[in-house]
């Protein structure tokens, strides 16, 4: 292959960790050099404007709609995104289908003197800017205050260390690769909060038609991750899910079967609806489906506006 390959990424610093993850894999897997692979940055609407939630600025695409137009344009060759990022319904034109392998998925909390949840104050302060974590934590407790934050990992903690809030939750998968382990006051388990459909998941996407770099990423994909995320994103697709649908998905795999549990709040974050179930890995896709199909019959479409 003579021409170089281009990677988009967002121009955070997680992110740039993520393309760099993507492009070892790539040059670990083919006979390509690191010459032969740059990574571009890509200033996305969702890092500019940090003090609304997604949902009111138009929803997950705002961290994937700059990258994917860059891709359409042929401007980039592969676009790296944090799968939880991305909206349920593949963008026309391009191909989603390469996952690296998953990070932990779970949730972690950071907060003030190293206190875990339970040792908070009443009425303690928490910054999130997800409606799924803030549900699922007044559920564990309901005197907790859940306040809007936005921007980078090092932006959040900084807000806390001012006194902004007196806790904030975040991924631990980003959290690990930014090697800021030490922050961390409390991993929640999945069972205490489901983490979003595809949390730690890298994807991988390019154009449609584009068979060299479909072949190539196809030495990258990691079945495992694949196959998981299948489960968890189908749920996302029969639910029609935006931002402001609050509802966790997991995935594992357990000998030949893969096991999927969710659980879907009402818009008002006062009822919830869970779903466990399990079918033969090759049905992954069609798993998601049912458990979506089942949380949306049960909820009476109550997620939705």
């Amino acid at each position: 292959m003579n021409k170089k390959i281009t990677i988009g990424a967002r121009g955070s610093k997680l992110a740039l960790i993520y393309a760099e993850s993507a492009k070892n894999k790539i040059l670990k897997s083919t006979d390509l050099a690191n010459k032969d692979i740059i990574i571009k940055k890509i200033i996305t609407k969702g890092d500019q404007v940090q003090n609304v939630r997604l949902s009111e600025l138009g929803g997950k695409g705002l961290f994937s709609s700059n990258i994917e137009e860059e891709l359409k344009n042929k401007k980039i060759d592969i676009a790296v995104h944090a799968l939880k990022d991305m909206p349920a319904l593949e963008t026309e034109g391009l191909f989603t289908n390469t996952f690296l392998e998953r990070n932990d998925p779970r949730e972690i909390l950071i907060s003030k003197d190293k206190k875990t949840f339970k040792e908070l104050k009443t009425n303690a302060i928490i910054g999130t800017s997800s409606f799924r974590r803030e549900f699922q934590i007044k559920k564990m407790r309901s005197d907790i205050n859940c306040k809007l934050i936005r921007g980078n990992v090092d932006t959040r903690i900084k807000k806390l260390r001012d006194g902004l809030f007196d806790a904030i939750i975040l991924s631990y998968a980003g959290i690990k690769s930014l090697k800021m382990d030490k922050e961390i006051s409390q991993v929640f388990s999945v069972s205490e909060i489901i983490p979003s459909a595809g949390q730690g998941i890298i994807a991988l996407q390019c154009r449609k038609h584009d068979t060299k770099i479909i072949s190539i990423l196809r030495k990258v994909n990691h079945e495992e991750t694949f196959q998981r995320a299948q489960a968890e994103r189908n749920i996302l697709k029969v639910l029609e899910g935006d931002c402001e649908t609050a509802v966790g998905a997991h995935a594992i795999i357990k000998d030949d079967q893969i096991v999927l549990e969710a659980e879907l709040f009402s818009i008002d974050g006062k009822k919830n609806f869970y779903e466990k179930k399990s079918m033969k890995i090759k049905n992954s896709k069609d798993l998601g489906k049912e458990v979506g199909s089942l949380l949306k019959l049960r909820s009476n479409n109550s997620y939705k506006k």
